[in-house]
């Protein structure tokens, strides 16, 4: 099992890429006073069958050729669940899908947030084919990252030129402090 719900959230954007995603939108809820942490991951990829969802928490069911395994989502599903959350996919062939994982906050069983600055930096830098927009909410407080913004102020410079990379970088990291006020969870 993954460690961190930030890399899970990174596994199944990356399968979001794999499927052929212009647009990832990810959006993280953090909301005390409910109790409940909410991750929704939703791409314009390729979608799934009917079929396809129904066998994507299996993990002994990939898409993939390169292994004969899956257990990101069955992980990201268990992680869910076992703190009184939730899991659910949604998928439409040809026009995308959305994952959404509800976790109980103060459940003694769910793992932390993690990094999620580094898991967006990541997938916005590494990613050039795809945007991303983020959503961070704490409360009452958001803010948002789109790439698409940045490249219309950017041009045709790349994400992943050294500058442009820290700037995407402090950009998150000062945008969550505000947002939270360092709240680790």
């Amino acid at each position: 099992m993954m460690p961190e719900i930030s890399l899970n959230v990174l596994d199944v954007a990356e399968n979001s890429t794999r499927a052929g995603a212009s647009l990832v939108q990810i959006t993280v809820k953090a909301d005390t006073v409910q109790d409940r942490l909410s991750v929704i991951i939703a791409d314009d990829g390729c979608g799934m069958t009917p079929e396809q969802v129904a066998q994507v928490t299996d993990p002994f069911f990939t898409s993939r050729t390169t292994r004969k395994v899956g257990l990101g989502v069955p992980f990201f599903k268990y992680a869910a669940e076992s703190t009184g959350g939730s899991f659910t996919i949604e998928s439409e062939v040809g026009v995308g899908t959305t994952v959404t994982a509800i976790f109980t906050m103060s459940h003694i069983d769910r793992m932390p947030l993690g990094d999620i600055t580094s898991t967006i930096h990541t997938l916005a830098v590494y990613h050039p084919e795809t945007d991303f927009l983020y959503r961070y909410c704490y409360n009452d407080r958001s803010f948002e990252l789109d790439t698409r913004q940045f490249r219309e102020v950017l041009g045709g410079v790349p994400f992943d030129t050294p500058e442009i990379s820290e700037y995407i970088k402090d950009y998150l990291t000062e945008n969550k402090l505000e947002t939270d006020g360092g709240a680790v969870y």
